[in-house]
Order: C-alpha cells, then structure tokens, then sequence
C-alpha cells in the first residue's frame, strides 16, 4: 500500500530556487533615466497605391503597433487628417490617406516619434 500524506498536518514550504540570490554589487538604473534615444520608437509602414482606386492615389499606414487599440487607430487617423486638411479612412487596422502626401506624412508620424518606412 502507498504511504500517504497527511493533509491535517502542516507540510514545510519547498526551497525556494532564488532564496540565495541578492542584488549586492549590482548597479542601480531606473528606467526613467534611460537617454531618449534609447527608448523604443514603434515602427509604421507607408506605401502608395493606386490600384482599383479609380487612378487616385492613396498612402496606406499599416502594420501600426499592435498595442494600439482600434479606437487608438481612429484618434490617429482622425488627427493625421486634421492636421494634413485631407480626407481618410481606417479599414482594419490600417490607416488610408487621400492623395499623394507620403512626404507629409511621413513628417507628422516621425514627430509623434514613430519610425517610418516606405516612400
């Protein structure tokens, strides 16, 4: 027969694998006194299309970040138009903008410290 545990009876905690360690020696950096440049820029992607838009042209945003929520989406879309006078969209997770401005907006995400690439 196996020999069993008793429940009713007080079990000694198991040995912690990280009991022995310490931060002695070991240099102290916040993460706030971190230099700019360092901190993380988030990547967007432009292209151009032109196809099955009746010869318009259009500049596509896409591959946003993802911790972005879709409302997230739309406040940005909604401030690149105000800010560029020009019409837009949002179609999933990218974001559509009316006319040939890739110069534009490659401008006003690289100020809201975005990466841009693409045209």
């Amino acid at each position: 027969m196996s020999k069993k545990i008793p429940i009713s009876v007080p079990q000694q905690p198991l040995q912690s694998p990280f009991s022995r360690l310490s931060s002695a020696g070991l240099p102290q950096v916040s993460v706030d006194s971190a230099p700019p440049s360092a901190k993380k820029k988030f990547r967007v992607v432009l292209r151009r299309e032109r196809a099955q838009r009746g010869g318009k042209t259009v500049i596509v945003l896409s591959q946003l970040p993802t911790h972005l929520s879709l409302s997230e989406i739309d406040e940005l879309a909604r401030g690149v138009r105000r800010d560029l006078a020009c019409g837009g969209a949002v179609r999933g997770r990218e974001i559509e903008i009316q006319g040939d401005q890739a110069g534009r907006v490659r401008r006003y995400f690289e100020a809201l410290a975005y990466e841009v690439v693409g045209p």
